[in-house]
C-alpha cells in the first residue's frame, strides 16, 4: 500500500458525505430480499464494504446494479442458488448480517473473508443456530460453513458484543414459518443501529415489535420493494471533518439528519463539550474552531467514534478520557492500541486503558510518521489533525478508506487540505 503526506494546513468549505454505510448495507439486504425493483437513492460512490454486501446478494441470487448516484436491486431470484461462497471482503456487517439471512433461505454457503475478518468473533451464531436448524462448521473464524434452514424460535443472545448480530436475525426471522422472540441477556449497546434497522424494515413492508428486553418477529413476513429509498448522510465521517475543523478551520456538512438513528450523531454534542462551535440547523452542521478542553466520554454506543474523538482530544486542554471502548479492539486492529501508538509517535500525550483512552492535550504535535495499521477510520483520524501539527505527517496504508470512504483524499484537499501520495 502507499502512504500518504499530510502537510500542516487548515480546512475550510462546505462538503457533502457519503450515504450511511450501515444504512446502505440494510437497504441493499432488504431490496434484495423483496421480489420487485427496489432503488436506492443518494449513493455517490461505493465503498468496498458496500460492493461486498452487493456482490453477496447477487451470489444469492438476487440483481444489483450501481449507476454513479444509485443502486437498483431486484430480489426475484433470491434464494435460488445452492452451495455458494459469500466473499464479504473486510465487511464484519456484511458477515454479520447474512449469515442467518442466508440460513432463512436454507442456502448451504461458505463465508470468507480478507484482512482480519477472519478473526473477529461470530460465536454468538455459532451459539445459537445449530439449535435452530442451521449446521455451522468453523475452525473458529473463517471460512465459515453453514447448511440447513432457520427455524423460528427463541433466540437468546448478548447485546454487549456487537448489534450487528441482532440486526442479522432481524433481517432473517421474518422469513421464517413461525413467530420468533430476540430476548436479551445483557444490556444492548450500540442501540441506534438496531433501530435503524427495524426503521429501514419498515420501509420494505417488513415489522417487528419491541419488548421489554429484546423483539418480537412475527413470521411468514415478506419484504416489499420500495422504490424510492434515500440513503442519508454518514454521521461516522462527519466526525473526522469535524475534528479537522475543530482544530483551526470552518467545515459545513450539507447532507445529515439531525434526527437520524445513527447513533454517531452523537459527535454533535460530544464536538460541543469539547468547546467547538458547532451549529445544526436548515439541513446543515457546521464547525468552526474554538478553544477546546478535555471531556470524559462514554462509547459503550459510538464505538466508530473513538479515533476521531482521540484525535481531537489530542490538543484539548486538560484530561479527556474515553471509556466503554473495549470492543473497538475488534476491529479491523486494535484501535485502542492503534490510536495510542500512532498519536504517541507524532507527539501526542496519551495513555491506553482497558477499554479506553486518557489524553493529555497539548497546543500542537511535532508530526512524523504514522502507521495507518490498513485501518480506514484509524487512517482518516490521523489525517485530520493537520491544522494541529508543526510538521508533515506521513501516514501508511492510504488506501485503506476505500473500505468506507474512497473519496476522503480528494474531498479532504479540495477544502484546502495538503494531502501528497508516497509511492511504495
Amino acid at each position: 500500500m502507499h502512504s500518504v503526506k499530510i502537510s500542516p494546513s487548515v480546512l475550510h468549505g462546505e462538503i457533502s458525505l457519503p450515504a450511511s454505510k450501515s444504512a446502505v448495507h440494510r437497504a441493499v439486504i432488504c431490496a434484495a430480499l423483496a421480489e420487485g425493483k427496489s432503488r436506492i437513492y443518494g449513493v455517490a460512490e461505493l465503498s468496498n464494504d458496500i460492493r461486498a454486501t452487493i456482490e453477496c446478494m447477487k451470489a444469492l441470487g438476487a440483481s444489483a446494479e450501481y449507476n454513479g448516484a444509485s443502486i437498483t436491486v431486484d430480489g426475484k431470484g433470491v434464494f435460488t442458488k445452492e452451495n455458494v461462497t459469500l466473499d464479504c471482503g473486510e465487511s464484519g456487517s456484511t458477515l454479520r448480517f447474512i449469515i442467518p439471512v442466508a440460513a432463512a433461505g436454507g442456502i448451504s454457503a461458505e463465508f470468507v473473508g480478507h484482512g482480519k475478518l477472519p478473526e473477529r468473533p461470530i460465536g454468538v451464531y455459532t451459539d445459537c443456530l445449530p439449535g435452530n436448524g442451521v449446521a455451522c462448521q468453523t475452525a473458529g473464524g473463517l471460512p465459515f460453513r453453514i447448511s440447513g434452514k432457520l427455524h423460528s424460535g427463541i433466540y437468546e443472545i448478548p447485546g454487549n458484543i456487537s448489534s450487528q448480530f441482532i440486526t442479522g436475525l432481524l433481517l432473517a426471522l421474518p422469513l421464517c414459518s413461525g413467530d420468533s422472540s430476540i430476548i436479551l441477556t445483557t444490556p444492548l449497546q450500540s442501540v441506534g443501529y438496531v433501530q435503524m434497522t427495524t426503521d429501514i424494515m419498515a420501509q420494505f413492508g417488513v415489522n417487528v415489535q419491541q419488548t421489554g428486553n429484546g423483539w418480537f418477529i412475527k413470521g411468514n413476513q415478506r419484504y416489499k420493494p420500495c422504490s424510492r429509498y434515500y440513503a442519508e448522510g454518514d454521521w461516522s465521517q462527519a466526525a473526522f471533518f469535524m475534528t479537522a475543523a475543530a482544530l483551526g478551520g470552518e467545515i459545513t456538512i450539507n447532507n445529515l439528519d439531525i434526527d437520524s438513528a445513527q447513533g454517531d450523531k452523537a459527535c454533535v454534542e460530544i464536538y460541543r463539550r469539547f468547546g467547538a462551535d458547532v451549529y445544526t440547523g436548515n439541513g446543515i452542521v457546521r464547525v468552526k474552531a474554538d478553544k477546546l478542553r478535555g471531556i470524559n466520554v462514554d462509547a459503550r454506543d459510538i464505538p466508530d467514534l473513538v479515533p476521531a474523538i482521540a484525535a481531537a482530544a489530542a490538543f484539548a486542554e486538560g484530561k479527556t478520557v474515553i471509556s466503554g471502548a473495549e470492543r473497538v479492539r475488534l476491529k479491523e486492529c486494535d484501535r485502542l492500541a492503534a490510536m495510542c501508538k500512532e498519536l504517541s509517535a507524532l507527539g501526542a500525550d496519551i495513555e491506553e486503558t482497558p477499554d479506553g483512552l486518557v489524553i493529555f492535550g497539548k497546543n500542537t504535535i511535532k508530526g512524523g510518521f504514522a502507521k495507518g495499521h490498513n485501518d480506514h477510520r484509524v487512517v482518516m483520524a490521523l489525517a485530520s489533525i493537520a491544522a494541529g501539527s508543526e510538521g508533515d505527517i506521513v501516514i501508511s496504508d492510504m488506501e485503506s478508506v476505500g473500505k468506507s470512504y474512497p473519496m476522503f483524499f480528494e474531498e479532504y484537499k479540495r477544502l484546502g487540505g495538503k494531502a501528497d501520495v508516497i509511492m511504495g
